[in-house]
């Protein structure tokens, strides 16, 4: 009983940040028009707009996970990058009716937990996706399930661009379309929660069942009854 707490509303409320939300954002394809590449970068200047500070990670020369070792130049960058974000853009293509390996070999690469610290838990996430085809979910749902793996707070909206190749204009910019109203929208979303929650992701994340665990090794080690 000692470490199941009630929910402190105060704490809910702590901490005002003044800097721009800190937002990187994850692409997955390596060809030289890439759509979910130009997607990437209409979030960018949307999140940009709305007042983030805003990176683009560039997975060229990522090697497959546990391909190389951590020390590799672009795993660090990545890994760089995702402890320096407070919320995250996933974009993705659909192949084969799955994500492609290079949103995943990314996602990978991102540890669960790097000693005591969790390096996506409390981070707000937002999910998108291009497909060659008539629209699908099937991509999104994936990451999905591994933003939830990851601890990530997933933002309820998302956005799937079906017939990517008609929807960006000959500068890459995406056209007028309700698929470009959905992007704004998840942009205008992400903000929103990541301003809502980046000081209090720390709160928001602690655990009974840690806190449990921490108080008995603890006594294990003192051998004493932990207050």
């Amino acid at each position: 009983m000692d470490h199941l707490h009630r929910p402190d509303g105060d704490a809910l409320r702590n901490g005002h940040s003044t800097h721009k939300p800190r937002i990187l954002i994850l692409y997955g394809s390596l060809r030289s028009l890439s759509y979910s590449r130009l997607l990437a970068h209409e979030a960018r200047r949307l999140l940009e707009h709305l007042g983030a500070d805003v990176r683009i990670y560039d997975p060229h020369d990522l090697p497959l996970a546990d391909g190389a070792p951590v020390t590799h130049p672009k795993v660090e960058e990545l890994r760089q990058l995702s402890g320096w974000s407070e919320g995250q853009v996933w974009v993705s293509p659909e192949r084969h009716g799955a994500m492609t390996g290079v949103m995943k070999t990314q996602i990978d690469w991102i540890p669960l937990s790097i000693g005591a610290v969790r390096p996506t838990q409390g981070k707000t996430l937002a999910l998108m996706q291009v497909s060659g085809g008539s629209q699908s979910f099937n991509a999104l749902n994936q990451m999905r399930i591994l933003g939830r793996w990851m601890r990530m707070i997933t933002i309820p909206n998302q956005s799937s661009v079906a017939k990517a190749y008609q929807e960006f204009d000959e500068a890459g910019r995406m056209k007028p379309s309700s698929y470009y109203d959905r992007v704004v929208d998840v942009c205008e979303e992400l903000m929103k929660f990541t301003l809502l929650t980046r000081d209090i992701s720390g709160y928001l994340t602690d655990r009974y069942s840690e806190r449990k665990e921490t108080a008995e090794k603890l006594e294990q080690r003192t051998k004493l009854k932990s207050i």
